[in-house]
């Protein structure tokens, strides 16, 4: 008889042929997936080219999606493109993504239904953590351990302890998915769960939609994590119905598996929350703010770009004026969200209201380009991650929040809750 298991001790042991892991176990195991875009591309063909084999484990298993510089904003990034565009062709890699075609890497690959639920996947990019929404093990690597796995389709790990965490309760108008992740980085810190799985679960999340569980779990990164992971139910198998190209395997922790921690809260007194610089940790309630007036909002990323996300903004945005001093910059997650966007209405509303929107990309959340910050300048962004330098000049600075109080933000021209612009 097994030892009670978590689901990210089941999925370990599933691709490591071992019929039970625990915490602290060093395993190699087959994956199912490996991705990598634009910037890690390019570093882990290289390193694949000194391995000396001439072709990846397999061609349907390994994808690349440039989204990071893309479209290309300079010569560099082009040549970049290129090589990966180049090596998918010679390799008649399935799942190569172009321009027009393509869309943010961690919104693309759930709404293609490449990864699964039960899956193990590894992606040259932290946030590959995202997901886990769907009941996956899914977390970032180095490029010269991505390399090794296209070649071999294995990989190794240590198996990681894992932290339970409960929303429970009823969500206040205007609190969301990015609202649990930042007040749960704020309570537990930035390396509160390193190495650690985040297993999220609780009666807040069972009524939650996917869009909201990917934003959890893109975010399990910011606390340390190694990996963020919910338990697959009715409403994971019908978004993967129609849609995955493998069989999903769909795992449950067992009753008596053992936590490191269970951590429990009552969504009910979480209020919208802020993320201050330079850290994600650095958060405060919406309440707590204070005065602090904003250059620039940002509404997408592979965190806030789904097509909820953009709803709630257009909902606020609808009718009303982005500020004289303030820039808003809207990115849908993938092209289909982006054309039904259009299609409901909601790229008219922002559009009309002053916002730019844009093809998908991750450009501005790492700082890349389409909407880089000049010293002094302050943004309020849906993405994921607010370090000293992260959408620009080193003197700017970049506040984390939901799109619903991005939106706000952007009309009011100060960080401010949706409900003081409604």
């Amino acid at each position: 008889m097994t030892r009670p298991m978590t689901i990210t001790e089941k999925i370990f042991a599933a691709h490591a042929g071992l019929d039970e892991v625990k915490a602290g176990d060093l395993i190699t195991a087959k994956v199912d997936i490996t991705l990598a875009n634009d910037i890690t591309g390019p570093v882990a063909i290289n390193e694949f080219r000194k391995i000396g084999v001439d072709k990846v484990f397999d061609n349907t298993r390994v994808v690349f999606v440039p989204d990071h510089f893309v479209p290309n904003k300079d010569i560099k990034s082009a040549e970049q493109v290129k090589m990966v565009r180049e090596f998918s062709k010679e390799q008649n890699l399935q799942h190569f993504f172009e321009v027009g075609r393509m869309g943010i890497e961690h919104a693309l690959l759930p709404d293609k239904g490449i990864v699964t639920s039960g899956d193990l996947v590894i992606g040259a990019d932290s946030h590959t953590c995202t997901y886990g929404a769907l009941g996956a093990f899914s977390t970032g690597v180095g490029s010269t351990d991505l390399a090794c796995a296209m070649a071999s389709g294995e990989t190794w790990f240590k198996v990681p302890s894992t932290i339970k965490v409960e929303f429970n309760g009823k969500l206040n108008k205007w609190v969301s998915a990015k609202d649990l992740i930042l007040h749960l980085i704020g309570d537990i810190g930035v390396d509160g769960a390193l190495y650690k799985t985040l297993e999220i679960g609780g009666s807040a999340i069972e009524e939650m939609e996917m869009d909201g569980r990917f934003t959890i779990c893109n975010m399990a990164i910011e606390a340390g994590a190694k990996n963020g992971i919910i338990a697959a139910d009715e409403k994971t198998r019908e978004f993967l119905k129609n849609r995955s190209i493998r069989t999903p395997k769909f795992y449950q922790s067992d009753e008596n598996a053992e936590y490191e921690r269970i951590i429990k809260y009552d969504v009910s007194e979480i209020e919208p929350t802020v993320a201050f610089p330079h850290l994600p940790e650095n958060t405060h309630p919406i309440s707590k703010v204070g005065d602090i007036k904003i250059n620039q909002a940002v509404i997408g990323s592979c965190t806030n770009g789904r097509l909820s996300d953009l709803a709630v903004a257009s909902e606020i945005l609808k009718g009303k004026k982005v500020h004289d001093d303030v820039r808003l910059i809207v990115f849908p997650g993938t092209q289909e969200i982006y054309l039904k966007a259009i299609e409901l209405g909601y790229v008219q509303s922002i559009i009309e209201a002053g916002g730019a929107v844009s093809t998908p990309t991750c450009g501005p959340c790492l700082g890349g380009h389409c909407g880089i910050l000049a010293a002094g300048e302050r943004a309020i962004s849906t993405t994921n991650r607010n370090f000293v330098g992260r959408m620009g000049h080193v003197e700017s600075e970049v506040y984390l929040a939901s799109p619903a109080v991005a939106a706000a933000s952007a009309i009011a021209g100060k960080i401010c809750s949706p409900e003081s612009i409604i």
